[in-house]
């Protein structure tokens, strides 16, 4: 513990380059210092998602009238 203390900035350093580090108290595993998780890309809103993938061909709403009416 006393080392890890004396060493985090150099043991952070570690992790975030993708070592895992276990700090031992009296010989026997304590704790883990591990990577920090990728951060996750946000997803864009849903207007904008709908405004992206554009639209093609017939609009359901016309298709189902027309199902509907028998054409």
């Amino acid at each position: 513990m006393k080392q890890a203390r004396q060493e985090l900035p150099d043991l952070i350093d570690r992790a975030e380059a993708g070592e895992e580090i276990v700090i031992t108290r009296q010989g026997k595993a304590v704790a883990k210092l591990i990577p920090a998780p990728k951060p996750v890309k946000s997803l864009p809103s849903l207007t904008e998602f709908r405004q992206g993938i554009g639209r093609a061909g017939t609009p359901a709403v016309q298709l189902l009238r027309e199902e509907r009416d028998g054409r």
